[in-house]
């Protein structure tokens, strides 16, 4: 019996690198030095990911060399298209081979040859030597190397999951009958990326069929005369060409390096250099992979950044107990002594925490609480909605290194109402400012015990979101980074995720006590760290105006909550199931068979295959060689057939039913038999408020069957109406005032039609003239300039040729020159500043704007343009919010804000109330942040949000 095959993988890393940019290109993983590390991290959890499941017995990975290759001797103008690389991944490339090499894996690069010549080299060898390989790589030209003990690997992205191509896969999805075939298909077809010109005219479908036909790209050359047409023609015209790309496309096998089975055995890694570069890296959980452990017990980290020196304790404010607490290495570092070089935890630090479980030792607490000018609380629960959740306990401190925690007995709602209202005179009292992380929950929480927490609040993750408003804010990742302290997982109190978690509940005091405590302490630490850089970067304003007073308005509009019919919905709901059902026989007809339409396998082969519909682009695939049948790609064919247009109301209709009809009516709670939604400060970049569970923002509103969902909404009684107060093309206001262009603000200040005005100007006709396809097309162009549409997405909502819609583009900036300069001087200030801000100085930092990369630095354009527009329109809103709900408290008036959507605020009023709230409302969202153009707010009521709106 011969011995199993040893396995040999070979990473090809740039192709990954990519692979892990563009994967984080939404969310970018942005660590307290600026630096984008979504690439080395995507690119780092695939290395331990295949470590770890596959357990290799041997590993390489493959790097491209700087210097140019055999392949720009043959072509000169090999790869001369490629934009620059972007400047994130040129940052990464270092870091990851230190990462191979920190791992014990060698690193192969050789001068003159790319990645897949090395990788493909050394797989033939490593065949050879009876290894089964794998070239792990989501790159598909790798498939010529396949054999039977040669794989391509592809890696697990985007939700699809890992594949294993074997000869028949390939042979397969390449349809050919001989794997070397992969190489002609790359000659004909050519790369547009790496400028491999192959022939003219021939695609991926058409160069299958003629290699399917011929064999190979020599004898189709040979055999032209089977050739018709334009065809023919362009095959004799550049049999070179083809003949060339051919050989650019080939993976060479003979690269002068040596197979080395010792070398590329996989030992394990080197866990100091490993957990020294995660540390630097700031990847908290990749240590608890690798080695089972958190980086605070596995590794010295660097200080973030310069410690700040925050308020000291004043020396009256003595210690509840006889000894105070020691500075420990952490508030040695707050206070500026010196950075610590250590990562902290719980273990490792000195802390004074105590469990305050008596009648005598809250009164004594208390006592002291009184006496501060700030305290840092928090709570703990048994539950994360804090609308049901109970209270477990309290936790204060109000110096470094020293916190109490009170039980409260959740099972023992009188007991646990007396306890909560002892600390009452603290939490209400008006002239302690109340420190918290995400105080909006213990608000909340509060609220449900009748106590309204007063005085001025720092939230932390409020702050952190300001000064970085695109890293992570919770308060793990702020202690790790700012204070070199990793905090006690939760997981240690209640276990992992899992059925079998317990909750806060199911402890005793004394098992809560140092992680309840832990988190007022780190708080308040990270409260006397941020409060000196929001000063520095002039942001205290903005904090201090905008985004704290906003947390007590949210959390009165989460705690109202909104009345939902769920009568209505359920007859809604029947209405559209029969709806759907009736959509779906016609589909049926038409196809000639049934197959399930949520299948987009199914769909391409019925509307590409059987119903031959083309569109009028190519037909495009995905990855794993299916029909694309997204939104985008059948709304551009909705016009060429009856079924495209079916399908399209079918995904409507049935996503409207699931996500809303019949979703909304098991989100009512039991309590109060509201929906209460939970809204998100901290999310968007751009200011903007963000809602969950459930999402009210996304309410459909652009087709009638979308808006049917707003009826649903009602007041609480037959008393109340819904008040929807809307303001009125806000960021065409915005624009207007920023750009100071004349007819855009003459048109706002005499109510004319901005967007007949904006038409009368660029197609030059009267107003009176203009009808209503070009008041259409300049609307678009209106709203498109803001966000930096192009000629070719101009051309594509107004389904006109690029042409024209160039032609409409310029005739707008020269008829609207102060936009243009508005738009020019944006990126320009942008690029030197590399941030773009509000008018109250929130910030987007845009790291690209100035890369090489044409494509990562047009994005970084359109957001220097965009997020001052977007920024303003948020704190417009949020001003107004605020000013509203301090003008209906003072007045002691019923009514209600119960939500915010976008640019309109919902209000549930007493009918008596409407007269008197409603032009205040008006005049205080008019003039939340003045500026040289009038806002216009648009208001309605009635008896649902639909007929308000």
């Amino acid at each position: 019996m011969s011995e199993p095959r040893k396995k040999l993988f070979l990473l090809d890393a740039l192709a990954l690198i990519y692979r892990a940019h563009f994967a984080f290109s939404k969310n970018p993983r942005i660590n307290s030095k600026g630096m984008n590390t979504g690439a080395a991290l995507g690119f780092t959890n695939t290395l331990v990911e295949v470590l770890q499941k596959e357990k290799p017995t041997h590993i390489g990975v493959a790097f491209d060399s700087a210097a140019k290759t055999f392949r720009h001797d043959s072509f000169a103008d090999y790869k001369a298209n490629r934009q620059a690389q972007p400047e994130d991944i040129s940052i990464a490339i270092p870091y990851c081979k230190k990462i191979v090499e920190a791992f014990n894996i060698p690193v192969l690069i050789m001068d003159g040859y790319e990645a897949d010549d090395i990788i493909g080299t050394l797989a033939c060898k490593a065949d050879k030597a009876g290894f089964d390989v794998y070239m792990m790589t989501p790159d598909k030209d790798y498939c010529q190397l396949v054999n039977e003990h040669i794989f391509l690997y592809k890696p697990a992205f985007m939700g699809n999951a890992i594949e294993v191509w074997d000869e028949q896969k390939v042979l397969e999805k390449w349809e050919i009958e001989r794997v070397e075939q992969v190489i002609d298909i790359l000659g004909l077809q050519g790369d547009a990326v790496d400028n491999i010109p192959g022939i003219p005219g021939i695609g991926e479908k058409t160069a299958k069929s003629l290699i399917q036909r011929f064999g190979t790209v020599e004898n189709l050359i040979a055999n032209t005369d089977q050739l018709k047409g334009k065809q023919k023609e362009n095959v004799e015209k550049f049999a070179d060409q083809g003949l060339m790309s051919k050989e650019l496309a080939t993976i060479h096998r003979d690269v002068p390096v040596q197979f080395s089975e010792d070398a590329l055995h996989y030992d394990g890694p080197n866990e100091e250099q490993v957990t020294e570069l995660f540390a630097e890296l700031e990847f908290r959980q990749l240590a608890q992979r690798v080695f089972g452990q958190t980086l605070a017990s596995a590794t010295t980290a660097p200080a973030a950044r310069p410690a700040r020196k925050g308020k000291a304790a004043a020396d009256n404010q003595t210690s509840l107990f006889d000894t105070a607490a020691a500075p420990t290495a952490t508030t040695e570092a707050i206070e500026g002594e010196a950075a610590p070089t250590l990562m902290r935890s719980f273990k490792t630090t000195l802390q004074h925490y105590h469990l305050i479980d008596t009648p005598a030792l809250r009164e004594s607490l208390i006592k002291y609480l009184l006496m501060q000018d700030e305290i840092s609380f928090d709570t703990e629960t048994t539950s994360i909605d804090p609308i049901t959740a109970a209270l477990v306990g309290m936790s204060f401190s109000y110096r470094p290194g020293e916190a109490y925690y009170v039980p409260v007995p959740h099972d023992n709602l009188e007991e646990a109402q007396r306890i909560v209202e002892e600390f009452k005179d603290v939490l209400e009292n008006a002239t302690i400012a109340k420190i918290g992380q995400n105080i909006k929950y213990d608000i909340l929480v509060l609220k449900s015990y009748g106590v309204k927490v007063e005085g001025p609040i720092f939230d932390t993750m409020l702050a952190h979101y300001l000064l970085e408003p695109e890293m992570r804010h919770n308060m793990d990742v702020l202690a790790e980074t700012y204070l070199n302290y990793s905090p006690i997982p939760i997981t240690e109190l209640i276990g992992p995720k899992g059925k079998n978690q317990k909750t806060m509940a199911d402890l005793e005091p004394a098992e809560v006590k140092d992680y309840a405590c832990e988190d007022a302490d780190i708080t308040l630490q990270l409260k006397q760290y941020f409060e000196p850089l929001l000063q520095e970067q002039g942001l205290m304003k903005l904090y201090q105006g905008v985004e704290t007073p906003l947390v007590q308005v949210l959390a009165g509009i989460e705690k109202e909550g909104i009345s939902i019919d769920s009568d209505a919905l359920a007859d809604f709901s029947t209405q559209l199931e029969s709806e759907i059902i009736n959509i779906e026989k016609r589909i049926f007809d038409i196809a000639g068979e049934q197959f399930n339409i949520g299948s987009p396998k199914q769909l391409g082969e019925i509307l590409f295959d059987k119903l031959q519909l083309h569109g009028k682009s190519k037909i495009k695939k995905t990855k794993t060689g299916q029909y694309a049948t997204g939104e985008e790609i059948l709304s551009k064919m909705a016009n060429e057939h009856e079924i495209i247009r079916l399908i399209l109301e079918h995904r409507e209709l049935s996503k409207l039913k699931s996500t809303y009809v019949d979703a909304l009516p098991q989100l009512v709670c039991e309590l109060d038999g509201r929906v209460h939604t939970s809204f998100n400060q901290a999310v968007t970049a751009t200011g903007r408020l963000s809602s969950t569970n459930p999402n009210l923002q996304n309410i459909p509103i652009r087709t009638e069957r979308g808006r049917e969902i707003r009826k649903a909404f009602v007041p609480r009684n037959n008393k109340h109406q819904i008040i929807s107060a809307d303001y009125s093309q806000i960021e065409l206001r915005i624009m207007a005032d920023f750009s100071g262009d004349p007819t855009m603000k003459e048109a706002f200040r005499n109510g004319i039609d901005i967007h007949a005005s904006t038409a009368s100007k660029v197609f030059h006709v009267p107003l009176d003239k203009v009808d209503s396809e070009m008041r259409r097309k300049a609307k678009m162009v209106n709203f498109g300039i803001i966000y930096g549409i192009s000629a070719f997405g101009l051309a594509e909502r107004l389904v006109i040729p690029r042409r024209e819609a160039a032609d409409i583009i310029e005739a707008y900036f020269l008829e609207f020159p102060a936009i243009k300069e508005y738009m020019d001087t944006a990126v320009e200030k942008a690029r030197e500043l590399e941030y773009a801000e509000t008018v109250l100085g929130r910030r987007r930092y845009l790291r690209d704007i100035n890369s090489r990369n044409q494509t990562v630095r047009a994005f970084a354009e359109r957001n220097a343009i965009n997020a001052p527009i977007q920024g303003t329109a948020a704190d417009i809103i949020k001003i107004a919010m605020i000013n509203i709900h301090d003008y209906l408290q003072q007045e002691k008036l019923q009514t209600r804000m119960i939500l915010q959507v976008h640019d309109e605020l919902l209000f549930d009023a007493p009918k008596e109330e409407i007269e008197i709230v409603t032009p205040k409302i008006v005049e205080l969202m008019t003039n939340a942040l003045p500026l040289s153009v009038p806002m216009e707010v648009g208001l309605g009521v009635g008896d649902n949000w639909l007929e308000a709106h």
